[in-house]
């Protein structure tokens, strides 16, 4: 009878071990890397941050792969979070040179009596590298 109570109880201990270890295999984990910010707030939501990607995308005219590098466990999908590629770092250093701007010579606060804030779109007008749109006089002819 003891041998009978022994075997039971081994079984259910087994039963209930491979219930687990079923669990853990079948549980999602979260293998977004988180992303890698210097310049945008650390608490900003996802949608946000798309919404200032894509605002990158049509300012500059290019895709995502312009400043993220690739990932080095699959080409066909990007690294969010490397720093890679040096492109992304011009893009935080431009971010807080049109922060600095906004913030001292117009000071941008928004609604009425603000000045529009630059952005990207300002200067670069969807070309990767900005174009002067100042046009000089001639200079006065010579004597």
């Amino acid at each position: 009878m003891y041998q009978l109570h022994k075997k039971k109880l081994l079984a259910g201990i087994s039963l209930i071990f491979i219930l687990m270890i079923g669990v853990a295999a079948t549980t999602v984990q979260d293998k977004k890397p988180k992303p890698n910010l210097k310049v945008l707030p650390k608490d900003i939501s996802h949608e946000e941050l798309e919404k200032i990607m894509k605002g990158f995308n049509v300012s500059l005219g290019v895709k995502c792969n312009h400043c993220h590098a690739p990932s080095k466990t699959d080409a066909k999908k990007l690294d969010f979070s490397s720093d890679d590629k040096p492109e992304k770092n011009v893009a935080r250093d431009m971010m807080r040179m049109t922060a600095k701007i906004n913030k001292k010579y117009f000071d941008y606060g928004g609604g009425e009596g603000h000045a529009a804030a630059l952005s990207c779109i300002t200067c670069h007008n969807g070309k990767t590298h900005p174009e002067s749109k100042i046009t000089l006089p001639p200079p006065p002819p010579e004597r």
